[in-house]
């Protein structure tokens, strides 16, 4: 089947193609180096947390069962597999918690596919430069989130989930960078990944395969990387082609000016935030709300009558359904369950995220106190405002309070210092590090482009497991 229409956007992806297999340290501004260095530790933090949980668990045996040829570490077990089987296990790792970085445009999580990546082709390797992999992950969030920004929220609502799409190409460009291809070479190693685009938003409502999109995405990209290495084609056109194409399939209404626009430029590593809360992006506002009304005006839960609160489109649609006990999951996606354990415990912690708690009465009678709808002004505001929160709050004393939030904690409108990523990074590596390795990740990163040598990170990141705390 052909189709008589246009190419959404000339060479596009042949574009985005010349500027990953091209781009070189010395190009990139100091503070989108430092920006990525905390998306460094924030990924390594995150992964080390996600090894330990049991889904992720179950996708390391199966690894570990298959066997590969044992040059790069599965984190938190320390066992060695292939390149492209590690980053199954790590990616799914990093997006095991919803706690991995955050680009609210493009919906996607760079850290959690292009930390493994890049570090696990340097052990590979036996030891790249700080600046060899720093530069690997910038191409793939260089090129992952544009091509997010191109598709718009459009691919999500229409049942896909950003993470295993457009990560794909984040993937790709990461682990096209760090293998060294040319840029026709990278051309097809994103036409290959694209190909490998999958994941549906409906496993956010109680399914472990939604950990799993963030690992798909990565290996899809690595394969993609070592097949057109070894001159296997993808679709050369595969973000413009007017059918069958990425955008034109899975968004059918992108932004097409969104794949370039100010390429090179025009930073969106810059546009990166972070999670201070285990749960999806899109509730934070509403939680960090929540959460000012009731230390302002001394509030605990049993205080609170009601509580009204308005949304836009996408956080409606994402995470307003009504919520039941069906996993973990579901639990961290669900506006509900993020409220009623805000209310109760004044926090949004990772302990809050247990089976027992799934089914708490004081959380379930919570929950009927709460409604939630969408607000016009908000959705007036644009992309934007995807996140922001208007909260009325009714006590039973009959107070009447308000509170508005439009940049959550941790984006980079309403940002954390490099203390407040630290602090997450030790309560994240507390059970799977010895003490002495998580300190010397932090002194790693944190001069992390002077590192001549990565081989000491990916040896802590290898023997993490053996030398972690039980619980």
């Amino acid at each position: 089947m052909t189709s008589e229409a246009p190419p959404l956007q000339a060479n596009a992806t042949r574009d985005l193609a010349v500027f990953a297999a091209a781009l070189v340290y010395e190009q990139i501004p100091a503070e989108v180096v430092t920006r990525a260095k905390l998306c460094l530790l924030d990924g390594l933090g995150v992964c080390l947390h996600g090894a330990t949980l049991p889904w992720t668990r179950i996708v390391q045996d199966m690894l570990i069962a298959e066997g590969g040829n044992g040059k790069v570490s599965i984190w938190g077990r320390g066992e060695r597999t292939s390149w492209s089987q590690s980053v199954l296990a790590n990616s799914t790792a990093g997006h095991a918690f919803e706690m991995d970085d955050i680009h609210k445009e493009s919906i996607l999580h760079p850290n959690s596919i292009t930390v493994p990546i890049a570090l696990g082709f340097a052990e590979m390797q036996d030891g790249l430069s700080g600046r060899d992999v720093l530069t690997g992950m910038i191409a793939g969030y260089e090129v992952g989130t544009r091509v997010g920004n191109a598709a718009t929220t459009q691919l999500f609502l229409n049942g896909f989930h950003p993470q295993g799409t457009n990560g794909t190409f984040a993937a790709g460009a990461a682990a096209g960078r760090m293998a060294g291809l040319d840029a026709g070479q990278m051309q097809h190693a994103l036409g290959i990944a694209g190909s490998f685009a999958s994941g549906l938003m409906a496993a956010q409502e109680g399914a472990m395969v939604k950990r799993l999109h963030a690992g798909h995405a990565s290996q899809s990209g690595v394969q993609a990387a070592l097949l057109s290495g070894r001159g296997f084609t993808g679709i050369s056109d595969i973000l413009e082609a007017p059918y069958g194409g990425f955008l034109s399939t899975l968004s059918r209404q992108p932004d097409i000016t969104r794949l370039t626009a100010g390429l090179g430029t025009v930073w969106e590593t810059l546009q990166v935030g972070f999670k201070m809360y285990p749960s999806v992006t899109s509730i934070h506002a509403a939680l960090d709300a929540l959460q000012k009304l009731m230390r302002t005006h001394s509030l605990r839960a049993e205080d609170i009558a009601a509580l009204d609160v308005g949304v836009g489109h996408m956080t409606y649609v994402h995470t307003a359904w009504p919520y039941k006990p069906a996993g973990v999951t579901a639990a961290q996606m669900n506006l509900f369950f993020g409220l009623a354990t805000m209310a109760r415990g004044l926090d949004v912690a990772v302990g809050d995220f247990t089976e027992a708690r799934l089914t708490d009465p004081g959380l379930l009678d919570f929950m009927r106190r709460i409604t939630v709808h969408e607000d016009e002004a908000i959705n007036a505001q644009g992309r934007q405002a995807r996140h922001a929160c208007h909260m009325v709050l009714t006590t039973r004393s009959g107070a009447v309070l308000r509170q508005e939030v439009y940049d959550r904690r941790g984006s980079p409108e309403n940002p954390v210092d490099r203390a407040a990523l630290e602090a997450k990074f030790r309560a994240n590596v507390r059970n799977c590090l010895a003490d002495r390795d998580a300190e010397r990740i932090l002194e790693i990163v944190a001069d992390f482009e002077r590192l001549e040598d990565t081989s000491e990170l990916t040896a802590i990141l290898g023997r993490a497991a053996q030398q972690g705390r039980p619980d």
